[in-house]
């Protein structure tokens, strides 16, 4: 069993482990950077890992992510390999058909987004994890994410129909005057807005949104 001081070299490793998995699936693996890292314009609450294309980064690679959020070396890999299905698509398909047939050619199932090991493939990610030795870090732990649904108090007026948001530190004033008829707006019942600042906007479906716990791994 090997020990890895360095986060980044035991994703290095683990690259090179899961190559014999992509070749006998008839795919290289493309030279790519692996780093551990927050994922840009994806909520790091949700993503796990995110693959960059090659025309993105300086050095002509793909540049791969992992979230701080992992330490399960086996999780590390099944992310791993998901982001790996993107870089052997250079991202040109998102999570579309080019991309489903690697995913399930290597030993992905499930939604595109959130493919991930079957069966088969976690044995040989276990035994990978085992030579890989431990992951030399420790998982971020989020704070308890802030309620989806906030209440905020409106105040109308009654003649024109003009309509504000009043602001917790400002409500206990009372409602403001109407700016075009001068008298003073009535306050309607608190209506509950929806807060996205927790929740990929990506991963929202039509007037709805993602789930707290589904997990999904994005490119950019």
């Amino acid at each position: 069993m090997k020990q890895h001081s360095v986060r980044e070299t035991w994703l290095e490793d683990a690259v090179k482990h899961l190559e014999p998995i992509f070749s006998k699936a008839g795919y290289a693996i493309p030279p790519v950077r692996v780093s551990c890292g927050f994922p840009a314009s994806s909520s790091p609450r949700t993503t796990l890992g995110q693959c960059w294309p090659r025309e993105r980064s300086g050095g002509g690679v793909n540049e791969i992510f992992i979230s701080p959020k992992l330490d399960d070396p086996v999780q590390l890999l099944d992310t791993l390999v998901h982001e790996l299905c993107h870089a052997v698509d250079d991202c040109f398909s998102g999570h579309g058909e080019d991309f489903k047939g690697i995913a399930q050619t290597v030993g992905l199932e499930g939604p595109a987004r959130m493919a991930h090991a079957t069966e088969e493939l976690t044995v040989k990610l276990m035994m990978i994890s085992q030579e890989l030795g431990p992951y030399p870090h420790h998982a971020i732990v989020f704070p308890p994410p802030r309620p989806s649904n906030a209440s905020r108090s409106k105040a109308k007026c009654g003649q024109c129909g003009y309509e504000v948001t009043l602001l917790k530190k400002w409500a206990s004033y009372g409602a403001p005057i109407c700016p075009k008829d001068n008298i003073r707006m009535q306050e309607d019942i608190p209506e509950t807005i929806e807060n996205t600042t927790e929740y990929d906007s990506e991963g929202l479906g039509k007037g709805g949104k993602a789930p707290p716990d589904e997990i999904r791994r994005a490119i950019s």
